[in-house]
């Protein structure tokens, strides 16, 4: 049987691309020697060495981790075997993979169909999905320090509702198409489909020779979609009406959902920005902040000051008036961020949204905004 593992007592290292999190969980393990608990999900005496024929598992959740990752890091290691996704299954119902639990994926092969049925499971559990190595225990035999994930892994990976990008030496790739194993094409089609996945973002160019792997880096699976770093896409939501016209572009994000309201009256336009962190974040930003600001492209418009941002329910808010004029560089931008800043702009909080998706709702937004600001401003007597 493969391992069923439980880190309680040694947090040890992260894969997972942040800094803090890699820091803490390294310097948390550094003097404390390798121990944990095994576990056999069918009560017949796991070790902590995965068979080679098998997926091993290994479940982090120890204080440390929770602390600092606050949900547990979970290793999918060695090969894809057909019974994998029964063994995931019943952590995730007995609770020991609860939902949002970060995934860790290290598998150079195995069977296709079990590969997209461990990416429905992540997807139905809100599982985010990264490339990571375990954590090196007592009894694991040294083996590479960095992740391949390739094939029915590199399905089973695009299943995570948030998915991180490769760093360092970790590599995601894909034979030729139609290597799918014992998955029919059709089946991965509607998987890709369901994952909201293009099917040619994920094949091999034909330029690969037959059995090659074509290793995808970073930034092309971000430019593709196939991993997101914890940002679902931008939706936007248009409300044209007498008098004004407003267009909310929002984005549900690991940390938490942001929104970004354009309200539009003949006398000029208002950004508002929605930072949804909770009620106990919200005020330790707020204690902190000295301005506010948004961005064009990473590019800046004036700043605000700290007495307009005020805490509502879950969320920092803060309004900005600019003119109709940025409505030109905003609807050939790609990105729009609203941020919170310390004095000296040291750290900052906030958030960018990603505008490609919601292009032709700007587009619409724009031609009504200009047509607004035509209008005469009413007057007060």
């Amino acid at each position: 049987m493969p391992a069923f593992v439980i880190n309680r007592d040694r947090p040890g290292s992260s894969h997972r691309p942040r800094r803090v999190l890699r820091a803490a969980l390294a310097w948390a393990g550094a003097g404390l020697a390798a121990h944990a608990n095994a576990y056999d999900p069918d009560a017949r005496g796991a070790t902590s060495s995965s068979s080679s024929d098998q997926l091993a598992i290994q479940v982090n959740n120890d204080r440390m981790t929770l602390a600092v990752a606050k949900v547990p890091q979970v290793y999918l290691y060695g090969r894809i075997d057909t019974d994998a996704p029964r063994r995931v299954d019943e952590l995730i119902k007995s609770g020991k993979i609860p939902p949002g639990s970060d995934i860790y994926l290290n598998a150079t092969g195995g069977d296709m169909a079990s590969g997209l049925a461990l990416g429905r499971l992540f997807r139905a559990g809100s599982l985010a999905t990264h490339l990571g190595v375990p954590r090196r225990t007592a009894r694991m035999p040294i083996g590479p320090r960095a992740a391949q994930c390739i094939d029915a892994c590199a399905y089973a990976y695009l299943g995570g509702l948030y998915r991180w990008a490769p760093t360092g030496n970790d590599r995601f790739g894909v034979q030729r198409i139609g290597n799918t194993g014992a998955a029919a094409p059709d089946e991965v089609s509607a998987y890709l489909k369901d994952m909201g996945i293009r099917p040619e973002l994920v094949a091999a160019p034909a330029t690969t020779p037959a059995g090659d792997v074509h290793w995808f880096d970073g930034d092309q699976m971000m430019a593709g979609g196939l991993a997101n770093n914890g940002r679902l896409p931008t939706t936007a939501s248009y409300h044209p009406m007498i008098g004004a016209t407003s267009l909310s572009l929002s984005q549900v994000a690991r940390d938490g959902e942001h929104r970004i309201t354009l309200l539009c009256r003949p006398d000029g336009m208002t950004l508002t920005a929605y930072y949804m962190v909770g009620a106990e974040r919200s005020r330790k930003i707020a204690a902190r902040i000295t301005h506010s600001y948004f961005e064009i492209d990473r590019q800046p418009t004036p700043q605000g000051e700290r007495d307009g941002v005020a805490t509502v329910n879950q969320s920092l808010v803060f309004s900005h008036p600019v003119s109709v004029d940025q409505l030109g560089p905003l609807l050939s931008a790609h990105s729009m961020g609203a941020w919170l800043a310390d004095r000296g702009g040291a750290v900052r909080y906030g958030f960018a949204l990603d505008l490609d998706a919601v292009r032709n709702n700007l587009r619409d937004y724009s031609a009504s905004c200009r047509q607004l600001a035509k209008q005469t401003p009413p007057t007060h007597g």
